[in-house]
């Protein structure tokens, strides 16, 4: 009779615990089914976002339109193609594909970082965000708007150092975000290279 006690409060605990597990199990499955929208909860809406982020983007690219060496620039078209430059430099039509692709990344990364609520490292990622985009029409002004490899070589070092600082911040906020940027940063890292040997090779140049 006691054996027969004991068994039964044995099944009752061990059907207690399994209970206990099976809510353990939902409860965890149901804040991993809501976590997406949680943590998307206080950012700006998905239009809002993209306007704010693609805005951003097509300001910089128009801006930095400006003083592109094309046909419509012929000044500074022959100005860049007197310069002496090194044999591993891209050709035109590289540059050409090159950015856009770089600023629809730059632009998704700014659209997933608006959509998180605000908290230091959003923002801070957010800040640097902005700083990047702005950056990329200024080095446009300054290395052709200015026509100085110095200026341009000095402000290339800039823009990778916010790059990079960039990529770090926005990978504590959301890791898509940061790989978006990550082939900026490694555009620019590049672009360093080649800026040093442009300034080297043509020193004379303002």
């Amino acid at each position: 009779m006691a054996l027969d006690r004991d068994r039964y409060a044995s099944d009752v605990r061990q059907s207690n615990e399994a209970h206990e597990q099976r809510l353990e199990r939902r409860r965890r499955e149901r804040a991993h089914h809501h976590e997406p929208s949680r943590r998307r909860h206080g950012g700006l809406s998905p239009l809002a976002a993209a306007a704010v982020a693609g805005g951003a983007m097509a300001l910089s690219a128009l801006l930095g339109r400006r003083y592109s060496p094309d046909r419509s620039h012929p000044g500074i078209e022959r100005w860049y193609h007197e310069l002496e430059k090194p044999s591993f430099t891209p050709p035109d039509p590289v540059f050409g594909a090159v950015w856009p692709a770089l600023e629809v990344l730059l632009a998704a990364g700014g659209y997933r970082l608006l959509r998180e609520p605000s908290s230091p490292d959003r923002d801070r990622a957010l800040a640097l965000w902005a700083v990047n985009v702005a950056m990329i029409p200024g080095w446009t002004k300054i290395f052709f708007g200015e026509r100085s490899p110095a200026g341009g070589l000095a402000a290339a070092i800039a823009q990778l150092g916010a790059g990079l600082a960039y990529v770090e911040t926005a990978r504590r906020v959301d890791d898509v975000a940061a790989a978006c940027g990550a082939p900026y940063a490694a555009w620019l890292a590049f672009a360093n290279v080649l800026a040093e040997e442009v300034w080297r090779r043509n020193a004379g140049e303002r």
